[in-house]
């Protein structure tokens, strides 16, 4: 009765969040929980603007996903819409269930109209917030939501039990067909046009026109514990957050519980997520506070210098809701939008917790290491055309190792597993830079980029150290990477060129933070360690998504071990086809 309680409460999040659930197997069983995700339009109105946008459920954002460590999930997609579609769920292990990791073309084909697919996946060893979202094109700007994994039945979170748990999503809105945006950018070698507004739980608030109606609101009741579920889904921003006059505590990030801190801001990149406990105040305040979130800027691109704001406000029975409008409305301070000096600050804070219940293991030997720059480039223009990219010949490209990726047209996994690559993809990726320079330095003078799509096969249960130095070649700038896959440890970052004799003395191999998406700092470097313990091909990308148009992306192909539990089992037999 104990566990259906902890459910039933788990489920009443809607209140606060205006997400609803849409779940067809409600009640726990420790099993498998069902869903069924239909693919469709839905006119949703935005800053005095009416479009038709993709959905889920025609729900923006899209339903939550809730379950417990351990269970199983079935989710059927279908796809009622014009676009192709194919489903991410960011931060999931898939352990030898990648036919279920959703990446179009590398995973799977994508969903094709009128067809549908089940993912079918357990999560294993995770609890805590990650999220879905589209993985095809731009649909992610609508296409996303929450996926909250509560720990086992009658096993406490290491942290004091919240008395509410409240998922806020960050996401952008565009005025505009994001598809069109991104197709007109990738036609004239230029940069897309940013978005109109950051959004939390697809609310822009009321520092836009338009807007006041459409703001997220916390309703709190004095000297209770919240626990926030923070999600970063905008496409192509990392974001401050604070909440005036409170404190935040950071418990969790991208489902792996960190030694608790206090702070009044925090950074998150695309892809992240943190779980942070917000303590109200013992008594009720004479005010509102603003709970603001705007971009972390670096780079010489341009981007969306606006700022999302929702409400929180004390709950009083007492107190006639119309009074609470005229009470004041306070507001955080949030750093410069170049501070990163507080980013590092902040990310250098994160640690594992290392105990007996939660080891952090990250790997002491290191079979393969690599070393990946990351950064952005250039492609000629095609002929007798002129382009909108550095310079008028040129068009903007992005690469890892100077190789900007090449979409294929079939799904590389499916190639891999039916041993069919030859034509598809090739194994000669460079494990590090071919032109070596001083990446932070003084840029080259030939900014262009080789085009292939290009894999790294390693055997498994490889332990391996990646360092990913970002370039100066267009300009110093912070990339968020995700691993599909894995988790990874990230074990040591610095600023200028990555030192190999100097800079891994220096490695916390103790209690470094584990995560799924890393910034790589603005002008620097950043270590990770991970074990390739799932058999598959695992994508990895940077998550500002314009980047991963231009083709900042590359994939792991993990092969499988000598028993049968460390072995990819064969594709489903409803697997979308190209």
């Amino acid at each position: 009765m104990a566990t259906l309680r902890l459910f039933v409460a788990i489920f009443s999040i809607a209140a606060f969040s205006g997400f609803s659930n849409n779940i067809v197997e409600a009640a726990y069983n420790g099993i498998t929980r069902h869903y069924k995700f239909d693919i469709k339009m839905q006119n949703v109105t935005r800053l005095c603007h009416t479009k038709s946008i993709v959905t889920v459920n025609g729900e923006f954002p899209g339903p939550r996903i809730v379950a417990r460590e351990g269970d199983r999930l079935l989710i059927k997609v279908v796809n009622h819409v014009q676009n192709n579609i194919s489903i991410h769920w960011h931060g999931i292990r898939q352990l030898r269930s990648g036919w279920a990791d959703g990446p179009a073309y590398i995973t799977q084909c994508p969903i094709q109209t009128g067809q549908s697919y089940v993912y079918n996946f357990t999560i294993v060893g995770q609890r805590g917030t990650l999220w879905w979202h589209a993985h095809i094109s731009w649909l992610r700007s609508t296409l996303y939501g929450p996926i909250i994994i509560l720990p086992k039945p009658e096993i406490p979170y290491p942290f004091p039990h919240p008395y509410k748990e409240v998922p806020m999503v960050f996401g952008e809105w565009w005025n505009a067909d994001t598809e069109a945006v991104i197709n007109q950018a990738l036609q004239t070698g230029g940069g897309p046009n940013v978005s109109d507004a950051y959004t939390i739980n697809g609310l822009p608030g009321p520092l836009y026109n338009c807007s006041a109606k459409d703001t997220f609101k916390l309703k709190v009741k004095p000297g209770k514990t919240y626990l926030l579920r923070i999600v970063n889904a905008a496409l192509n921003d990392e974001l401050f957050f604070s909440i005036a006059n409170h404190t935040l505590t950071v418990v969790d990030v991208d489902a792996v519980y960190v030694k608790p801190f206090e702070t009044d801001i925090i950074i998150i990149t695309p892809g992240q997520t943190s779980n942070v406990l917000l303590k109200t105040k013992p008594y009720y305040p004479g005010a509102r506070f603003l709970m603001m979130a705007r971009p972390y800027v670096t780079g010489n691109g341009t981007f969306d210098n606006s700022t999302v704001a929702g409400i929180l406000e004390y709950h009083h029975h007492t107190t006639p809701s119309t009074s609470t409008k005229k009470l004041p409305l306070l507001k955080p301070n949030l750093p410069a939008l170049r501070d990163t000096s507080f980013v590092t600050n902040y990310t250098n804070k994160l640690r594992s917790l290392n105990n007996a219940k939660f080891p952090a293991n990250v790997p002491k030997n290191v079979d393969r290491h690599f070393f990946f720059t990351v950064g952005l480039g250039t492609n000629p223009c095609p002929r007798n055309q002129t382009c909108q990219g550095p310079t008028n010949k040129t068009m903007f490209s992005a690469a890892i190792n100077n190789v900007s990726f090449v979409m294929p047209t079939k799904a590389l996994l499916q190639t891999h597993f039916l041993h069919q690559s030859n034509g598809v993809y090739t194994t000669n990726f460079p494990t590090s830079p071919q032109n070596q320079f001083n990446y932070t330095g003084t840029p080259p003078n030939n900014t262009n980029v080789m085009n292939g799509t290009k894999v790294v096969v390693i055997p498994y249960n490889t332990s391996v150290e990646l360092v990913m130095q970002d370039t100066s070649i267009l300009g110093t700038e912070s990339h968020p990477l995700h691993l599909h896959g894995f988790n990874f440890f990230v074990v040591g970052q610095g600023f200028g060129n990555f030192n190999p004799i100097n800079d891994p003395a220096k490695f916390n191999l103790v209690d470094p933070v584990e995560r799924n998406t890393v910034g790589v700092p603005d002008g620097g470097w950043v270590a990770i360690r991970f074990l390739a313990d799932n058999p598959g091909v695992w994508f990895m990308h940077c998550h500002l998504e314009v980047h991963t148009s231009w083709g900042l992306k590359m994939a792991w192909v993990v092969l499988d071990g000598q028993l049968p539990n460390q072995k990819l089992p064969p594709a489903p037999t409803d697997l979308p086809k190209c």
